[in-house]
């Protein structure tokens, strides 16, 4: 953990904004997704959705900036809020899809899921290490592209919502810093959330614990016995 402190210091450090976005930079909060951001501009916001690891269709947003010079800066978000519901009403599901605890794995798993998918595209995985923001945990990766351009991406979990950040720049642009570096999560007022400890960081909204797991048990069993 030293080391990635060390690293990513030194990245912040040797990222200052570049000339030619010197007064151009904005700092984004989404209300609807609770995150806030520097990007040089303004995104453009756009409902799509996102097929999870296990067979779900989640509703999600992408906000995109495209810069002049080529380079993109992106966040992904998906919301796996209704996770158990969409699971529950999915189309070809299978005896073992009927375990109730499949739709919270799905959002448990998001960031690894979503982490493997980056690591298919083509190009060069240069880093890949766990990361955490105010104690919400992710992970960090970079990728050279096929065409040179370099990825700096970061994903997240936070409240059952799976956040995508990426930023592409051409080789000769400095990494991007001041993107990777202000990401914050805020709180319905628009106020940064921090945690002290990583088990206050919920990623499953309202989870239920193991009393109330037992119960639902109880009642599906109830409802499958003939009368």
């Amino acid at each position: 953990m030293r080391f990635m402190q060390v690293f990513f210091a030194g990245t912040v450090l040797c990222c200052a904004v570049p000339s030619w976005a010197q007064g151009e930079w904005i700092t984004y909060t989404s209300m609807e997704d609770n995150f806030r951001v520097h990007v040089p501009g303004e995104f453009r916001i756009e409902e799509t959705t996102w097929d999870s690891e296990y067979g779900a269709v989640m509703p999600a947003r992408t906000y995109l900036y495209e810069h002049g010079d080529g380079s993109t800066y992106k966040v992904t978000v998906v919301d796996y809020t209704d996770a158990q519901r969409l699971h529950a009403e999915r189309a070809g599901r299978t005896e073992a899809d009927y375990i109730d605890i499949y739709w919270e794995v799905d959002i448990r798993a998001s960031v690894t899921y979503a982490a493997s998918l980056l690591r298919q595209r083509p190009g060069e995985v240069t880093f890949d290490a766990y990361h955490y923001i105010d104690r919400v945990e992710g992970e960090q990766i970079q990728m050279t592209n096929p065409d040179q351009t370099r990825t700096y991406a970061a994903i997240y979990l936070h409240n059952s919502k799976l956040y995508v950040f990426e930023a592409t720049v051409s080789p000769r642009t400095p990494p991007p810093g001041f993107f990777q570096q202000s990401l914050e999560f805020v709180d319905d007022n628009g106020d940064r959330v921090r945690y002290e400890n990583f088990a206050d960081a919920p990623k499953v909204a309202n989870a239920p614990d193991r009393a109330r797991r037992r119960e639902l048990r109880e009642l599906r069993d109830q409802q499958s016995q003939p009368n």
